[in-house]
């Protein structure tokens, strides 16, 4: 009887997955079946940026859409420039902050876009956030409107760090890591109750050149009282200081300012935008604008987003929302693009702060073996290509970033955080018994190191940096002496990046096309057919991950196969349809027979 209740429960449970599943398969058909492009039932192409953005799309899920994607976003501004159903774009404002590469890759784009003649309004329900790059992110708009009641509160950039050292101290936790070297300052958190000389030096640096950046963009959108045909930005830059400076403006000021066009409500932005694209005109959210794979010559486009590891890529969906790169995805997809005889050449876009060095290598190696059989590579980056994200990038045949993505810090770091005499205040106690060498202990999160075994660990590190520059001099050119002067564990932002070398070229994803396909030797007005590695996941895909990887997902689903199969499933289900039939009426019987049984 207990075997009975046991498989009782786990169809039961069989029949609720089942359930599931069906349902997500009904609504991937759904999908699958609604029309792909609905150019047709719009004009006004329709972003909305409050909604969370990333940089790159994992296409549908079994949870819907995955959301906006930068790279997406890019992609279609750029198609809806040369189409002529389209007739401009209204744009819904972020009012409190934006990633500072991400705001600068759509505003060039929109940039782009006008050059077609055809219009851009914006609309936002104030500026609350003060740093400049929600605001950057449309200052190029034809037609920028602020709320009348809203307020304009942009006044530059903070970057704000905690420490944790003195809190440690207190405790009596020993928080001890290796740094290579100076300016690899993500452990200082832990170890530090202040700036560093170094880590002060690279916070203010970045941040100045993040901030220049943005009031030198800013400037060339907004005359700011001047002559919009006759620019002088040198005192538009001035003029925007002095605002940022005694912020924050009442909606009124802005427009007195030049910082916005026209001061009104979100409907009347509406009714502005379809009056310009003429009568009939209608809205077309950008997430039903269909891009097409295209018929031309082939470039593959390769994405990693979030933190490096090894393994598959993962995340994305409501049980686990971070995205990682994982190495055993992107080294794959890197290898079947190279030996993809249409695919002419190779876009990587990057998006991560960095991760595992061992993962990064695997990565790097795909990179060169795709060089070797003879495919151009090229790096895009995203707001971040930091650390591990700059390790895969190194051997690319070029790498293109933006002013504000923050790039380099080629270094490494390790350690722990040692909490034997923290236990001891309050009593606890940890014992150990090893057999083997003194190295076995040194992951333990409760022993310090010893001298001798922090040496060691010290020199495991300096290894990786070795390896680490010396990827980067072989993938750059660059002599390694100079390497290691600019290396040190820094964050520099793109700007920076391109004026020492690491990065070659300035711009978005759509430049690092424009580049694949010189490498190519694609003519420049050449259509091109841009294929994606690695593939969405299909739903069967997506629900053995969810169900915790392939070999998991697999075993998982046999069992419910064996559950549902055993006789005692097959009797129990049977009997519960013959009990219905039986106390059913002679109507519901005849119904009832030409229902199906659950087999």
């Amino acid at each position: 009887m207990r075997q009975f209740f046991i498989t009782l429960a786990g169809t039961i449970a069989g029949i609720f997955v089942a359930m599931f599943l069906l349902f997500a398969f009904l609504i991937s058909l759904g999908a699958a079946a609604a029309p792909k492009n609905a150019a047709a039932t719009g004009n006004i192409l329709d972003i909305d940026l409050r909604q969370p953005l990333t940089d790159q799309s994992a296409g549908d899920s079994l949870f819907g859409s995955s959301g906006a994607a930068m790279t997406d976003l890019v992609r279609k501004i750029d198609r809806a420039k040369n189409d002529a159903g389209i007739k401009g774009i209204f744009v819904r404002a972020n009012p409190y902050g934006m990633a500072p590469a991400r705001a600068q890759e759509f505003r060039s784009a929109l940039v782009d876009f006008k050059t077609s003649g055809k219009f851009v309004i914006a609309h936002a329900q104030g500026f609350e956030g003060v740093s400049p790059f929600n605001y950057m992110a449309v200052s190029a708009a034809d037609d920028l409107w602020l709320q009348d009641t809203a307020g304009f509160s942009v006044a530059g950039v903070r970057s704000e760090t905690g420490f944790m050292g003195g809190v440690f101290e207190k405790y009596d936790a020993k928080a001890d890591f290796i740094q290579f070297h100076e300016f690899k300052n993500a452990a200082n958190t832990y170890t530090q109750s202040d700036f560093t000389p170094a880590h002060r030096l690279a916070v203010t640096e970045m941040v100045g050149s993040l901030y220049d950046s943005a009031v030198q963009t800013i400037a060339l959108d907004r005359a700011l009282g001047g002559n919009s045909e006759t620019p002088d930005i040198a005192a538009r830059t001035s003029r925007l200081k002095d605002i940022f400076d005694t912020a924050p403006h009442s909606a009124e000021d802005a427009k007195a300012a030049g910082l916005v066009d026209t001061l009104g409500h979100y409907a009347a932005a509406r009714e502005q935008a379809k009056s310009k694209a003429g009568e009939g005109s209608a809205f077309l959210k950008i997430g039903d604008y269909d891009l097409p794979e295209g018929t031309g010559p082939v470039i593959a486009l390769i994405g990693g987003e979030g933190a490096i590891m090894t393994g598959s890529s993962a995340g994305g969906n409501p049980f686990a929302p971070a995205v990682t790169m994982g190495s055993d995805t992107l080294s794959e997809a890197i290898s079947a693009a190279a030996k993809d005889k249409k695919v002419k050449a190779i876009v990587f876009r990057v998006d991560s702060p960095g991760g595992s060095a061992i993962a990064s290598d695997q990565m790097w190696d795909a990179v060169i073996r795709a060089k070797e059989s003879g495919k151009p590579v090229i790096v895009s980056m995203g707001q971040y290509a930091a650390s591990g994200g700059y390790y895969v990038a190194a051997p690319a045949d070029k790498i293109v970033a933006q002013p504000m993505t923050l790039t380099g810090s080629i270094g490494v770091l390790g350690g722990k955080i040692a909490l034997k005499d923290t236990y001891a205040k309050v009593g606890y106690n940890v014992e150990a018994v090893s057999k083997g060498g003194d190295y076995v202990a040194a992951y333990s999160p409760d022993e310090p190191w010893t001298p001798e075994l922090r040496e060691k660990f010290r020199a495991s590190m300096e290894d990786i940096y070795v390896d680490f520059t010396t990827r980067v001099a072989d993938g750059r050119g660059i002599p390694i002496e100079r390497v290691r002067e600019i290396a040190k564990g820094r964050v520099w932002t793109g700007a920076q990046a391109k004026e020492i070398g690491l990065v070659d070229e300035l711009g978005g994803l759509m430049r690092a096309i424009d580049l694949a396909k010189e490498a190519a030797e694609i003519a420049p007005d050449t259509k091109i057919s841009l294929k994606r590695f690695p593939r969405p996941l299909t739903t069967a895909q997506q629900i053995e991950q969810l169900l915790g990887g392939s070999v998991t997902a697999g075993q998982n689903l046999s069992a419910l196969s064996a559950i549902i199969s055993a006789p005692e499933t097959q009797a129990l289900l049977k009997a519960r349809n013959a009990a219905i039939a039986s106390s059913a009426s002679a109507q519901d019987k005849s119904l009832m027979a030409n229902m199906p049984v659950i087999k």
